[in-house]
């Protein structure tokens, strides 16, 4: 069940957020720091790195870009230490976690049925497909095989009157495919740090906790996500020290992905090509896992977040399914509400082939036009003004 400080955000404030008056909105003033040029520098500054696939020095190199970004905003950073064991490669054909797979060909991934026209998906791991030479010699380094040591950063924003309660609010940093990785997940590790650098503010204070966090492993079945888990589940809303009001591991109230949130231009045609451009009905999917132990918590928080992006996102709207798979939300969605947004129905249609460069060389930062960019910024926009409702922000003016 959710507690009784989640009940309030997600219901009491849904009749608060359905007025239409924006005056003296210190959520509005939130929002309209958000900037289109502002969030393009920070996946800019992410695919300098390659894409950062996990286990080699320019995963690591990430990390500590990520955290200086992080402390430069004001927030507090920690890490998240753990080992994974890289298994041998596979023999070519033999397919990889998270792909197809042996799944009936109707059968989309996390439920629904697969419509229309499907293209070809898969992981490149041909380098000579990259035919950037400097991004080929950035991405040359490949993962050990073995157990090594893995790292993940995050920082957080302490609530003034209720900080043993905090929203999660998480993107992957790692990629694959011999590209960038810009948007897989670029875009979403950008939206994740923009929302960090504002919330951040002196002046924006909130009355419960919000944590940032940059999941590593994701490329290789969620690993990162599940390490925090296993780390930090059991020390929720523990006091440390006794008496300190300091809660190292605030209560969680719900978790929230984003992954995969610039291309949006449509159904593939029948000889598997796409539009160049972004479709103008292009939107933001808002999903969570009916299957799911909290599912109808989740709905209503999917919801919320829908009438957030009405009220508040500049260009694109927002839609609500019900298939959330394949994303570091889904190992929390039995312990908390978790929705991902993205830019594509996860299952039905990045599944089918919808984005063409899914953890192919051609994701790389220069393929994006601002129409791309600007859906990004509509999922910052939407994230930021429902947890912005959900923790009771304000701004303090002077």
């Amino acid at each position: 069940m959710l507690t009784a400080g989640a009940l309030f955000a997600i219901g009491g404030q849904l009749s608060a957020q359905a007025a239409p008056d924006t005056t003296n909105d210190p959520i509005k003033d939130m929002v309209g720091r958000l900037e289109l040029e502002k969030y393009k520098a920070t996946i800019k500054g992410l695919t300098t790195f390659g894409d950062r696939r996990q286990g080699t020095k320019r995963n690591r190199d990430a990390v500590d870009w990520i955290e200086a970004q992080l402390k430069s905003y004001g927030c507090p950073t920690g890490r998240i230490v753990y080992e994974f064991d890289q298994p041998a490669p596979r023999p070519p054909g033999a397919g990889r976690a998270g792909g197809r797979g042996g799944a009936r060909p109707d059968a989309a991934q996390g439920g629904g049925r697969l419509r229309g026209i499907r293209a070809r998906t898969g992981v490149n791991n041909d380098s000579l497909k990259q035919p950037d030479p400097a991004i080929r010699a950035i991405d040359t380094e490949q993962t050990p095989i073995g157990k090594t040591e893995r790292q993940e950063v995050y920082c957080t924003k302490v609530g003034s009157t209720h900080p043993e309660e905090m929203y999660i609010v998480g993107g992957h940093m790692d990629g694959i495919g011999w590209g960038q990785a810009a948007n897989d997940d670029g875009s979403g590790t950008a939206i994740v740090m923009e929302l960090a650098r504002i919330f951040s503010n002196p002046d924006v204070k909130t009355d419960r906790s919000i944590r940032f966090v940059l999941w590593n492993n994701e490329e290789t079945g969620l690993n990162g996500a599940r390490a925090y888990i296993a780390q930090r589940q059991a020390l929720q809303g523990k006091e440390e020290p006794a008496g300190s009001g300091k809660y190292p591991e605030p209560k969680w109230l719900g978790m929230i992905q984003h992954d995969m949130m610039m291309w949006d231009h449509g159904m593939p045609r029948a000889d598997g090509t796409v539009s160049p451009e972004q479709r103008p009905e292009a939107d933001v999917n808002i999903e969570f896992a009916a299957t799911s132990k909290f599912a109808d918590e989740a709905n209503k928080l999917a919801w919320f977040f829908q009438t957030s992006n009405e009220k508040y996102a500049t260009d694109y709207p927002a839609r609500v399914g019900q298939h959330m798979t394949n994303t570091d939300s889904d190992p929390f969605k039995d312990i908390v509400p978790a929705l991902s947004l993205r830019e594509n129905e996860r299952g039905e249609q990045i599944g089918a082939g919808w984005d063409p460069n899914w953890h192919q060389p051609t994701d790389v930062y220069t393929l994006y036009t601002d129409k791309d960019f600007r859906l990004g910024l509509n999922a910052a926009q939407t994230t930021l003004s429902a947890i912005a409702k959900l923790t009771g922000a304000t701004v303090v003016k002077k």
